[in-house]
């Protein structure tokens, strides 16, 4: 794998013996000199002196699929805290996690895993390990967590960012409620916040504090969870649901008189966890992908018979036929026509084809990915596996069609898509009959994804452990992407308030943030 280096050039420091200093020497020269002095920095009239964030992971700090010490020191509100700090910004409390290792536990942590009867809620961070994402413990050995649930800090807490939070559960009673983690029903990140009032919601929280300025980012997980199962695990928010939660939080917080700085989602489907596994990692040699065609020409020739006699009784179109046929037709290649080695699609189920099964048992909804099917990154370790170990042939992706969960396939990519559009179109107009500041975090993204940012002289990429915007998560920000987050939000406070925290040159250099952490961070 490529990394990128940065490079410090020295600077060579000449002295000049016949004058003072650099003024002289240009007045000698006939030249003269010119500062440009940046204006002092002010708050455009804000009061910064009980700042709250409202969101989920993303406010919280999660990186590398986990929240610990250093990210959350890093999170994006907590950088503007201590911008906003410079203009009166009070202080900023955070539920800090008691270590570097990420994780959390439910009383003593013993190394084991919860679900197999020990005390581990989540387990510790990823690392790099020198090829790639990898668990910590594999790395370093076994830790122990201390962050336990059952001795939670004491807030109130400015940040109340909860992992996992989706817009109604800011204001679901209980959400923070440790009785009702068992159930379903609470988070155990929001459980470390709700303190002597485990019933409160999230939006409470907030508004008992009397905020003078708050920022809101909520939405992400309203689609993420669908999106990252391959669409087979829980579903998207509905619309009715979504609305009626930015309503509540929206119309709370502009009881409260507060200030504040709103974004919307962006777009799931660009994120790592979506984009590093190519839809066709298959190579063949010529006698495998005979051997493999051989068997698929039962299943091709069955599908041209269903359809044929789908036409024959008029329930589909003679195109409509032909076009699912294309689609369905299932062929792998050695090599292409200009003798290049083939990369094979990977064999999906899809279940938006149309059902063959009661024509023929054998004729399941199938067919090899394309270009515009996203292939999650779990998968890596999946594809090319045996289905049954005591058959080679069983290969998964090749003569065994990948899981739902392993694919967001065309249609659910659209689903996606279109929710997110409906969401930000209520999250827009929630910011506007707030007045709100408003950071398009969709738009934004769809630029940077797109190679048009640059900052500080880093020029971040979408690219996994290399790219430098993404966590080894795939999903969560590096420390440095916090960074340009940050900086996002202060541009768009500036456009609405009339700060200056761009024009007076307070914008954070992301150059002094980390994109990754070592595994011996503690």
């Amino acid at each position: 794998m490529k990394h990128i280096k940065y490079i410090l050039l020295s600077a060579v420091v000449l002295g000049f013996t016949a004058c003072n200093d650099v003024e002289d020497v240009l007045e000698a020269n006939g030249e003269t000199t010119e500062t440009t002095m940046l204006p002092e920095l002010n708050a455009g009239g804000l009061d910064f002196s009980n700042y709250i964030a409202l969101g989920n992971s993303l406010t919280a700090g999660v990186t590398d699929n986990s929240l610990f010490i250093a990210t959350q020191n890093n999170s994006y509100p907590n950088m503007l805290a201590n911008k906003f700090a410079t203009v009166g910004g009070g202080d900023f409390v955070q539920a800090m996690t008691n270590d570097n290792y990420g994780g959390l536990s439910l009383g003593p942590d013993n190394g084991i895993a919860i679900t197999e009867g020990g005390t581990r809620v989540f387990g510790p961070r990823l690392v790099f390990d020198g090829s790639g994402p990898a668990g910590l413990e594999s790395v370093i050995g076994e830790v122990t967590i201390s962050t336990d649930l059952l001795n939670n800090p004491t807030g109130p807490f400015n940040n109340l960012g909860v992992p996992g939070a989706r817009s109604f559960h800011l204001v679901a009673p209980g959400y923070g409620n440790i009785n009702n983690v068992i159930l379903g029903l609470a988070n155990p990140y929001a459980v470390r916040l709700t303190g002597s009032t485990p019933d409160a919601t999230l939006l409470e929280l907030a508004v008992n504090q009397s905020p003078t300025f708050v920022s809101l980012w909520i939405g992400a997980n309203d689609v993420l969870s669908y999106s990252t199962s391959g669409g087979s695990n829980g579903a998207l928010t509905d619309q009715a649901t979504f609305d009626a939660s930015i309503d509540a939080i929206v119309g709370s917080l502009m009881a409260t008189g507060t200030d504040g700085v709103m974004a919307n989602i962006p777009y799931v489907t660009d994120i790592p966890f979506f984009t590093t596994v190519p839809h066709n990692p298959i190579p063949l040699d010529e006698t495998t992908a005979n051997a493999v065609n051989s068997a698929y020409a039962a299943y091709n020739g069955g599908v041209e018979q269903a359809f044929a006699y789908l036409v024959s009784v008029n329930a589909i179109s003679q195109d409509d036929a032909d076009a699912e046929i294309a689609q369905r037709t299932i062929s792998f290649c050695d090599v292409d026509e200009n003798g290049t080695p083939c990369n094979n699609p990977v064999v999906i189920i899809d279940e938006a084809l149309t059902d063959l099964t009661a024509i023929n048992p054998a004729l399941v909804s199938m067919r090899q990915a394309t270009e515009n099917d996203l292939i999650v990154i779990l998968a890596a370790s999946f594809i090319g596996t045996l289905a049954d170990p005591s058959n080679p042939a069983s290969v998964n992706g090749v003569a065994v069609p990948l899981a739902d969960n392993w694919v967001l396939t065309e249609t659910e990519i659209q689903e996606v898509i279109t929710a997110t559009d409906n969401f930000n179109a209520k999250l827009a107009s929630a910011a506007e009959q707030a007045d709100f500041a408003f950071f398009n975090a969709n738009e934004f993204w769809q630029n940077l994804t797109n190679g048009n940012f640059s900052s500080n002289n880093f020029s971040p990429t979408t690219g996994l452990v290399v790219g430098g915007l993404f966590s080894l998560d795939a999903v969560h920000p590096t420390s440095r992407g916090y960074g340009i987050i940050a900086n996002e939000f202060m541009k768009a406070i500036d456009a609405k308030y009339n700060s200056n925290f761009e024009a007076s040159g307070n914008l954070l250099d992301i150059g002094d943030y980390p994109t990754n952490y070592s595994p011996l961070l503690q």
